[in-house]
């Protein structure tokens, strides 16, 4: 919005229309001028210079954009437009989730979110990707995933500067700075950073290997080793080496050998200070030591 306000002063106008050739100092204020071409007429909010398609849409709008939130959370004081709203979020403090899937055994705090829950069931994914038609079974997941083809990473690390397509990924990330693991096995006490990692830990204890391989025999404890697996099969190397001819099925053997170019050894022994490229090859020699 500063950025805006200051090409009041300079006359900046870098958003062009192409077809009269004029220029406007907003993308907004451009894309409101095109309705008159397109024939579709675009209402502006004077506060945050959101975009809604009819008078109607802009009229809430602004109505709650000026409205104050009156409704507050006692135990977090959260604050929210409508009491109804407020009633929701009480939900996450109580643990109260009124609305039971009726094929499995998960229950959920807003009837919204049930619904797109049961679409894992029936298969139904309605947000197709217009790129590369991969659908999802909400308008979230495609939201996010558009960013892979776009590039596009809003949510960056004040620590790192590293950046994150989604709310959700930066949060995880979060945890490796903070050390931060809530997610805590109920057999060894391990505890994770996300629950998919305690999920498939869980499987050690239990045995279960959930995924097949359709042309082998061999079953793995993680959907992702299962995936890495299959490129034997299928031939496919997605991660090429830049420096040399070869290609590689998984990222963490790409990254193991970039350090033969790069000549990193990350991997320390504390006995005698020799470094090593390979985790795997540091317990090898750290070994050694033992049975001197």
């Amino acid at each position: 919005m500063l950025k805006t306000h200051q090409s009041l002063h300079s006359g900046d106008h870098p958003y062009i229309c192409d077809v009269p050739n004029e220029s406007f100092s907003t993308q907004n204020a451009r894309a409101v001028h095109k309705g008159a071409h397109t024939g579709e007429h675009l209402c502006s909010c004077d506060v945050c210079h959101k975009l809604s398609r009819t008078q109607t849409q802009l009229n809430k709008h602004e109505h709650i954009q000026g409205r104050e939130h009156q409704y507050s959370c006692d135990m977090c004081n959260k604050s929210f437009s409508s009491q109804s709203h407020l009633k929701v979020h009480q939900r996450t403090h109580k643990g109260e989730r009124p609305y039971p899937c009726d094929v499995c055994s998960k229950s959920f705090s807003r009837q919204s979110i049930l619904k797109v829950h049961k679409r894992i069931h029936s298969g139904e994914r309605p947000y197709p990707c217009d790129v590369c038609k991969k659908s999802f079974i909400n308008k979230t997941g495609l939201k996010i995933h558009e960013r892979v083809h776009s590039g596009e990473q809003p949510y960056s690390c004040i620590v790192c500067n590293k950046s994150f397509s989604s709310q959700s990924y930066w949060k995880v990330h979060q945890r490796t700075h903070s050390g931060e693991r809530p997610y805590r096995c109920g057999v060894c006490n391990k505890s994770f950073s996300r629950q998919s990692i305690l999920k498939v830990h869980q499987h050690m204890h239990s045995g279960e290997r959930p995924y097949h391989c359709d042309e082998c025999e061999k079953s793995f404890n993680d959907k992702t080793a299962l995936r890495i697996h299959e490129r034997i099969h299928s031939g496919e190397r997605p991660y090429p080496c830049d420096e040399c001819d070869k290609s590689f099925i998984s990222q963490s053997r790409w990254k193991v050998h970039q350090r033969i170019h790069s000549g990193e050894r990350p991997y320390y022994c504390d006995t005698c200070n020799k470094s090593f490229n390979m985790k795997s090859i540091l317990k090898k020699h750290l070994q050694r030591h033992r049975e001197r």
